[in-house]
């Protein structure tokens, strides 16, 4: 066995190196061919690769392919940053755009503070909101305005929608408001268009129930509530919001004011009303003395009975 194996070895050995400097000829060959600048050379060339070239298509495919696959894993690979690019850009786009958003409310509230018509003779100072209570049972907000600026407890307090509380304790530079969703919170409220009076009281609830409505079939929802003035606790007409009918088929409000964004609040300077104590006592121009009687204009004849 060992013979053979040592025979085997010495005639393999002599054929690998002849096919060894065969393969090293033909490539010498091959080389000199191509570099060899000669018309003759050149048409020689031309017509060994018409004769063999295409009959190496097949062993050109895969090659083929798999440049192909390499220029379309470089495109997906083109293709993946752009898209992380994109998306990149678009969470820029959705943090501006609810910045925006943000922006354009606050404007739109600055504007309605600005814009809403009230009675001539109701003045307000706008205030900005410092914090908010943070308890499910006290529902009031405070305000960066105060005694400083003339804020009186009691005062009404509106949003660019509709009325929101009243002012409920005063420091010198901030006051608190307490919301009519507090439980604290009752006011006198009027019911449009039936005319009808009703308590609004506060639960703790973004819709605050109706009480005591004087007739409570006169009212549907829908209807139009609005501060009614009574007791002085308001001024008349501030809107509140509308009626709806609850679950329990019990009258609410759906407040006009937009308590999921308090951000500035206009408190409303309300003057007392002027008191008479007797009803029969005329009201005299100014500078003369209530109960009197103004004396007839020059040249008028007093009535006399008989």
């Amino acid at each position: 066995m060992a013979k053979d194996k040592n025979l085997q070895d010495e005639i393999i050995k002599p054929v690998r190196r002849i096919l060894i400097a065969i393969i090293m000829i033909v490539l010498f060959a091959v080389f000199l061919l191509w570099r060899v600048n000669s018309p003759r050379v050149e048409r020689f060339r031309m017509a060994l690769l018409d004769r063999f070239v295409p009959s190496f298509s097949w062993l050109m495919a895969p090659v083929t392919r798999i440049t192909v696959m390499a220029e379309g894993f470089q495109s997906y690979a083109s293709l993946y940053e752009q898209n992380q690019e994109l998306r990149r850009e678009l969470q820029q786009m959705k943090a501006w755009k609810e910045a925006a958003l943000q922006l354009e409310q606050k404007n739109a509230k600055l504007l309605d503070l600005n814009q809403v018509r009230l009675d001539p003779s109701l003045t307000h100072i706008t205030g900005v909101v410092l914090a908010d209570s943070g308890s499910p049972f006290r529902q009031s907000v405070l305000l960066n305005v105060g005694a400083r600026d003339g804020v009186v407890d009691g005062w009404a307090v509106m949003d660019g929608l509709g009325l929101v509380g009243r002012i409920s304790g005063v420091g010198q530079s901030t006051s608190r408001v307490v919301l009519l969703t507090d439980s604290n919170s009752r006011i006198p409220v009027t019911i449009q268009p039936s005319g009808q009076h009703a308590i609004l009281q506060g639960d703790n609830t973004a819709v605050p129930p109706l009480d005591f409505v004087e007739n409570a079939d006169l009212v549907r929802p829908g209807d139009q509530v609005v501060s009614s003035g009574d007791g002085g606790v308001f001024p008349q007409g501030l809107l509140v919001g509308q009626v709806i009918e609850g679950p329990d088929r019990r009258l609410k409000v759906r407040l006009a004011a937009d308590y999921e964004r308090l951000e500035f609040l206009r408190v409303i300077r309300s003057r007392p009303a002027e008191h008479i104590t007797d009803p029969g006592t005329l009201i005299a121009p100014p500078g003369q003395p209530s109960g009197s009687v103004a004396p007839p204009p020059q040249g008028a004849k007093a009535n006399t009975n008989g």
